[in-house]
């Protein structure tokens, strides 16, 4: 299935994961200097990187420069969103949404990583999941959607995005990892982490709105 030499860079992997997270929040910090009007030019580089990392995936071309300069960007456009619901509902809120995120993301890391079970069958669901949030989201842009909705939609995307957690250890556990796959899997870790917490987030902003 896959041999001890690659299998013995999982733990490579999941610290540059880390390291992104790290790199990620020096990222928000820095986007508390950020003029508002540089975060769509911002956001439009992140998503052609996103894109760009997508296609060569296959290639295995994903460096750690360019994986570093990824999260660090994404933290930046991610801080809107944490000031947002920081200023609306709290800062408690923002810190439970990190707890909450890490935990959820540890505990199914840690269960993806040691069950014998395949995981291997949801790529397909949640590619298909992935796709029906990115085209609500974007409708979204356009016809806001209630709070009612958004509260669904942010619920779906937990669920969503905790079964690409179990997707991507196990996948990881059961073919192994490669040296040259170490940013790439790292880059998947982390959009899994940061779009939990995103969907965590916005879940307790709405629900704390309604109190």
């Amino acid at each position: 299935m896959y041999s001890q030499a690659a299998q013995n860079y999982m733990p490579s992997v999941l610290r540059t994961f880390a390291l992104s997270l790290a790199v990620s929040v020096l990222g928000m910090a820095v986007g508390m200097y950020v003029p508002p009007a540089l975060f769509l030019p911002l956001a439009i580089l992140e998503l052609i990187m996103l894109i760009g990392a997508f296609m060569l995936r296959r290639r295995k071309a994903i460096g750690y420069t360019f994986l570093y300069t990824f999260t660090f960007i994404s933290g930046v456009t991610t801080y809107p969103i944490v000031s947002h619901y920081a200023a609306a509902a709290g800062t408690e809120i923002v810190l439970l949404a990190g707890v909450t995120t890490t935990a959820v993301f540890g505990g199914l890391a840690l269960y993806a990583g040691t069950t014998k079970r395949d995981f291997s069958f949801l790529g397909g669901m949640l590619m298909a999941a992935l796709l029906a949030l990115i085209v609500i989201g974007v409708f979204n842009i356009f016809v806001p959607l209630s709070s009612t909705a958004m509260l669904a939609y942010s619920f779906i995307g937990i669920l969503v995005f905790s079964g690409y957690v179990l997707y991507d250890i196990n996948r990881m556990k059961r073919y192994g990892v490669s040296a040259e796959e170490v940013p790439l899997m790292a880059l998947s870790l982390y959009l899994d982490f940061i779009n939990l917490f995103v969907n965590i987030l916005r879940f307790f902003g709405i629900l704390s709105s309604r109190d």
